[in-house]
């Protein structure tokens, strides 16, 4: 299981969700262009000393990371709010990518035609959306109980 993010506007958002990953012992990819360098304080002060326990991979951009994923061969599961796939209905499998957007725009056309599967956390009608570090904590968190537990069965 593997957390990627699409052009990352904000840099504590950024250092949240890797400092995540390297709790959670998954692999993080960061799709270019950040809105923000890798060096900023506020990235490196949100992901404090985790980062330094995270695989982050930085892909140039998205056919470069396409191509990378292709010769994985992993499936991707985009997290947005225009789904209709309830993310705890949903069967995942260890060699997923869960992808969140650009805080600011989402993600293109392009990467949502890509995505294997579009999945949605239903939240209270009229609200926007979850923070995006919030959102990928919950969707790693989802997935790793099933994977734990693949009958789905409840404890």
């Amino acid at each position: 299981m593997q957390i990627a993010l699409f052009q990352p506007d904000i840099a504590q958002n950024t250092g949240t969700i890797l400092r995540l990953c390297a709790c959670l012992g998954m692999a993080a990819h960061i799709i270019e262009p950040a809105g923000f360098p890798f060096s900023d304080r506020l990235f490196r002060r949100a992901g404090m000393d985790y980062l330094d326990h995270v695989s982050v991979t930085r892909h140039d951009s998205w056919p470069k990371f396409e191509d990378w994923r292709a010769a994985q061969g992993a499936r991707l599961l985009l997290f947005t709010t225009k789904a209709a796939t309830d993310y705890r209905d949903f069967h995942y499998q260890t060699s997923d990518i869960l992808l969140f957007g650009r805080e600011s725009a989402g993600v293109t056309e392009a990467v949502v035609e890509a995505a294997d599967a579009r999945l949605v956390i239903p939240i209270t009608p009229g609200l926007r959306s979850l923070n995006v570090a919030m959102t990928a904590a919950m969707a790693a968190g989802e997935a790793l109980r099933q994977l734990r537990n693949p009958s789905g069965a409840t404890n």
